[in-house]
């Protein structure tokens, strides 16, 4: 029983000290250890596609899925390049050309860059519409996006600044573009792309990160109703001297709120509306302020729209509403940032039901993905309702129908609400008939603009519908 007992003793002390060693050489491991890394390469086409395997082109819904092709007879100082060849607007596989580059597998360490640089050309002068990276058809969380970007027919470098590359740890979105034929008249051309890689130039400079456009806005907020941040978008000073421009997917942005009680946000730019009360809402980049602010003045639940009358769906053509089945919106603001537009919003969603909010209004765009056809329709309803404080004489709402017609060319007409027909703080239900809209082609509708003229800024927009 002695022995026995000895032995045990003898077992458990072996095993003790094997633990200690295990445990010593664990902690030795960890602490040497090298983790893995994700590759750091910076090249997307050089004469060919690099590292993005073999399925990594991914058409828009809508575009003509045939518009990309490896060119091997043109190229930047070589003999191949990407070739995007944008359709006619007419097209029947599709009225513009767009599609992300993403890698096939996992994503790569882009910490070391701080742009993405690529030298293209076209067929004759044209203004590539959106080309960026960021956009892997999953959270998008770190897209930017460079407008209107000016081709000639000779080579020339284009720049697209990281607003923080710290951020692209693991990023799958290489490259993507989008770009039609609004104007060229609706006639397609082709453009190249060549030597597309990520770079540190080191002359990315000066960092102005903004938030709302840079705008300190003061708006009303309601208890469950949350408020998408937009206007967002860093600048920096390039080689050229120039000022460069990006828009930037909210996850850049580190968001405070001085009253979390009142209002918070995540990090996808989304502010959650939770009591009553005052909150400002600021960002930072990087560690650089940005300008521009939201202070929300919190005062209860929201307000509805009238409940819109129960037609026969089959004398109604919606554009937006939740009574009848809408058209599919392609954005509810253009962000039409180059032309001058300040309006800031688009829908919100207030536990299910939907509504348009636009703040900063001077004149801003929706846009359905298909051409509407109301010609056998005879009226248009909107319900709106002014937020702000007061509306003076003078001040109006203009809505505007535009028509885009399958030979390229457009055709609008408006009707203008004045203020004598508005209420500050209450819905307005409007029905006009649509001959007042001489002019426009009601069959190929696809563009509804407000229009203020800054003379009102803040609006609430719902139940846009034609009928007969």
């Amino acid at each position: 029983m002695e022995y026995r007992k000895q032995i045990n003793l003898k077992t458990i002390f072996s095993f003790i000290l094997v633990l200690i060693m295990l445990s010593s050489c664990e902690r030795e491991l960890s602490d040497n250890a090298e983790f893995a890394t994700f590759p750091t390469t910076a090249e997307i086409f050089i004469d060919t596609p690099v590292g993005l395997g073999s399925d990594f082109y991914f058409p828009f819904l809508g575009s003509k899925p045939t518009a990309f092709s490896v060119d091997n007879q043109e190229g930047y100082e070589s003999d191949a390049s990407m070739r995007v060849d944008v359709p006619n607007a007419d097209d029947a596989e599709g009225n513009y050309a767009g599609a992300i580059f993403r890698v096939d597998g996992v994503g790569r360490n882009l910490t070391g860059y701080d742009a993405l640089t690529f030298w293209a050309k076209a067929s004759q002068g044209v203004s590539i519409d959106e080309m960026g990276f960021g956009q892997d058809f999953g959270e998008n969380k770190f897209q930017v996006t460079r407008t209107s970007i000016s081709l000639g027919t000779n080579w020339a470098k284009y720049v697209i600044p990281i607003p923080d590359p710290s951020k692209l740890t693991e990023e799958r979105g290489m490259l993507w573009y989008s770009t039609g034929t609004q104007n060229t008249g609706g006639f397609g051309y082709t453009f190249w792309l060549d030597e597309v890689k990520f770079e540190r130039l080191g002359t990315v400079a000066q960092s102005q990160p903004a938030i709302l456009n840079g705008v300190a806005v003061n708006q009303d907020a309601f208890i469950d109703v949350p408020v998408q941040l937009t206007g967002l978008t860093q600048t920096f000073n390039l080689a050229s001297g120039n000022n460069q421009t990006v828009a930037a997917a909210p996850s850049y942005f580190t968001f405070s709120s001085t009253d979390i009680d009142v209002a918070n946000v995540n990090e996808l730019g989304v502010v959650s509306v939770v009591d009553t009360g005052t909150a400002t809402i600021t960002a930072t980049l990087g560690n650089v302020a940005a300008t521009g602010s939201l202070e929300l003045n919190v005062t209860g639940p929201f307000d509805f729209a009238p409940t819109p009358p129960i037609r026969d769906p089959g004398d109604v053509v919606s554009v937006f509403s939740d009574a009848y089945t809408s058209a599919p919106i392609e954005f509810f603001n253009g962000f039409f940032t180059p032309d001058g537009q300040t309006t800031l919003g688009g829908f919100i969603d207030v536990n299910g039901d939907g509504v348009i909010r636009y703040s900063e209004l001077n004149f801003v765009a929706l846009k359905t993905v298909n051409r509407v056809d109301a010609s056998a329709m005879t009226n248009i309803h909107i319900d709106i309702k002014v937020e702000d404080a007061q509306i003076d004489n003078g001040d109006f709402v203009r809505v505007l129908l535009l028509a885009q017609n399958p030979d390229g060319s457009e055709n609008e007409a408006s009707i203008e609400i004045p203020s004598a027909d508005l209420i500050a703080g209450d819905w307005i239900s409007f029905d006009r008939p649509l001959s007042d809209f001489a002019g426009v082609n009601l069959s190929n509708l696809s563009l509804f603009f407000f229009v203020s003229d800054s003379t009102i800024s803040n609006i609430l927009v719902d139940n846009i519908y034609f009928y007969k």
